[in-house]
């Protein structure tokens, strides 16, 4: 008798919720408690939401967006000088190229890693260090390299001092990173022989970098996020940035991509709208059709 007493009344508050929720009854007691802190819970949340102040466009951001065609493929001419029109902070921007690829970087053949000498440079100064001994490490200072040093540098990178951009490594010095992967690899900046940053000539590559190559790679969406110049640069210095950065993307296509490359391309400066590219008008200006 006790056994069927509980599962009628079990049974019956289960009626009962089941008929509120369609009535929009309140019911109150033990069995309406979990229901009715939900329903509080949700209007809490909704009155936040509603409470919370709308993000604000200033008027700058507002009249540049408008003077770019959502629609519109741009080609690369019309598109840098459209960005360096757009280009209207206080402060110098940046150039920017996104590229959506047709890659999963969760596969190994489908990542992009490496470097590119831009013919005009980033408009940025670089600080690069050097993990070099003897004759290297002489070579990587007289070639400017602003940070040289085995031992001693490698306990201060250890130590969370990333004071630099770069780092470059020859040979002998790759066994001794292992204990420095947690520090750099987040901030990738991991030394790489496919990235050009291992090498055993660093005053030539202390040169490269300072004079303008720089590394980029996939990141998880397999996109490519690259700068390639100051918007105060004349239209010609970034177009050209613009094709040797094309061109090496190209040439570095991953051996596990299928079908096309590019999905899509946008140019934007630091602070301006989004450009959209036509990439087969892209590929053409790099010279890689």
């Amino acid at each position: 008798k006790e056994i069927a007493r509980r599962a009628l009344a079990s049974s019956t508050g289960m009626l009962v919720l089941f008929a509120s929720a369609v009535q929009g009854w309140m019911v109150r007691g033990p069995v309406a408690a979990p229901l009715v802190q939900q329903q509080q819970q949700q209007q809490q949340l909704d009155a936040a939401r509603a409470a919370a102040p709308a993000m604000k466009v200033s008027r700058r951001a507002s009249e540049n967006a408008g003077k770019v065609e959502e629609e519109k493929l741009y080609s690369p001419e019309e598109a840098v000088a459209l960005m360096k029109e757009l280009a209207t902070a206080k402060f110098t921007e940046t150039a920017e190229l996104h590229g959506n690829l047709n890659l999963d970087p969760k596969y190994n053949d489908q990542q992009i890693r490496t470097t590119v000498a831009l013919p005009h440079g980033t408009g940025k100064s670089v600080r690069v260090a050097v993990l070099a001994e003897g004759a290297a490490a002489d070579e990587a200072k007289a070639a400017g390299a602003d940070l040289v040093g085995m031992a001693d540098l490698i306990e201060e990178i250890a130590a969370g001092n990333l004071n630099f951009e770069v780092l470059l490594a020859t040979p002998p010095a790759m066994p001794k990173l292992a204990k420095l992967g947690k520090v750099l690899g987040p901030k990738g900046l991991m030394p790489s022989p496919k990235a050009g940053t291992v090498t055993a000539a660093p005053g030539e590559a202390v040169g490269e970098f300072k004079a303008g190559k720089i590394e980029f790679r996939t990141d998880k969406q397999g996109i490519v996020h690259v700068p390639f110049g100051k918007c105060d640069f004349e239209a010609g210095s970034l177009s050209e940035n613009l094709a040797a950065l094309t061109k090496t993307i190209e040439k570095n296509r991953p051996s596990g991509c299928k079908g096309k490359l590019w999905s899509t391309a946008t140019l934007s400066s630091t602070m301006g709208p989004p450009i959209k590219l036509d990439v087969a008008a892209l590929r053409t200006f790099a010279g890689v059709v």
